[in-house]
């Protein structure tokens, strides 16, 4: 259920109590100290993040479970988010596609405001809960989506209204915050809270809550793509060679997936049609193109499974 909107002095009181509000009793005198000393305890606060996005891990895992689901069933994850948060998500999006060859629709980004929030602030669009809920309908969610809103400080009314909106449609939901679990009243299918403190500089949730945000955005999307087969060993075998810089890697993880020299990748690479995975499987199960991609559709896409598969029907 959606709130109703608050007056001024409710969202003041309601800002104040967030963890996310609160001063930093490590860095009170920061505006005193030389730039090492700053950096310092930048540095020091830093190093909370990670053991707290560790506690996190039994609700990450459970999260991906359902992003996995939706993208077997022809699902998209989608994130939704304002400012930091909203962009964290546009980039961890945007940056399936190269990394692990996703059509461009398979994981995508909304940020309150639009994409011009990518790069200036959009005065009040994190506010604007109607622009929320607007655009998970533009987007035409369905059960088969699963959608996860980022808000570190767990209110934002725009995001809060997306998520609500997601799951009246019946899509799977998710939500990262940086507020403790017990005091996070939002209704979602799994919630991550990776509470890493009050900030070196009080709400600016662009610093530690950031960097916890994007730690789990790359748990969620790298352990998702691996369970659909898009890793072989720790390689990407499903990258896009796109640019230079990607062929030549792509050339790379051939060599060095199955021994063969540069030329030889090269003549695989291009026999293969640019597909990795099509290329590895073809060399290290000694079979021709057809039959490479014929294993991978059988094994769902896993190389490692593919190249095991024998020739049973052919006797």
């Amino acid at each position: 259920m959606l709130r109703r909107p608050k007056d001024s002095k409710a969202v003041f009181e309601e800002i104040r109590s967030l963890l996310t509000e609160q001063r930093n009793p490590r860095s009170l005198d920061i505006d005193t100290k030389s730039i090492p000393e700053i950096l310092e305890i930048i540095n020091e606060e830093d190093h909370l993040v990670a053991p707290a996005v560790k506690k996190e891990i039994p609700y990450i895992a459970k999260a991906v479970e359902l992003i996995v689901e939706s993208f077997k069933q022809g699902g998209r994850l989608i994130y939704v988010g304002a400012g930091t948060s909203g962009r964290l998500g546009v980039l961890d999006a945007a940056e399936c596609p190269p990394t692990f060859g996703t059509p461009h629709w398979m994981v995508q980004g909304i940020i309150a405001g639009g994409y011009g929030a990518l790069v200036h602030a959009v005065e009040g669009a994190e506010d604007n809960a109607k622009a929320g809920i607007k655009a998970i309908r533009r987007r035409r969610v369905s059960p088969r989506d699963t959608v996860v809103g980022i808000s570190a400080c767990k209110r934002t009314p725009f995001v809060v209204a997306a998520i609500s909106e997601a799951s009246r449609r019946g899509a799977r939901t998710i939500y990262v915050t940086a507020i403790p679990r017990e005091k996070v009243d939002i209704q979602a299918d799994v919630i991550i809270a990776p509470v890493v403190g009050p900030e070196v500089i009080m709400g600016s949730t662009r610093m530690k809550a950031g960097t916890a945000t994007k730690l789990v955005l790359n748990m969620l999307t790298t352990a998702s793509m691996i369970r659909l087969g898009k890793v072989y060993g720790n390689m990407m075998v499903d990258l896009q060679a796109t640019s230079q810089k990607l062929i030549e890697r792509s050339k790379r993880v051939i060599m060095m997936a199955t021994g063969v020299d540069y030329e030889a990748a090269a003549k695989y690479l291009r026999l293969a049609k640019g597909s990795v995975k099509v290329a590895i499987v073809m060399i290290l199960a000694k079979v021709g193109y057809d039959e490479a991609v014929r294993r991978l559709k059988e094994a769902n896409g896993f190389v490692r499974y593919a190249i095991e598969i024998k020739d049973k029907d052919r006797g």
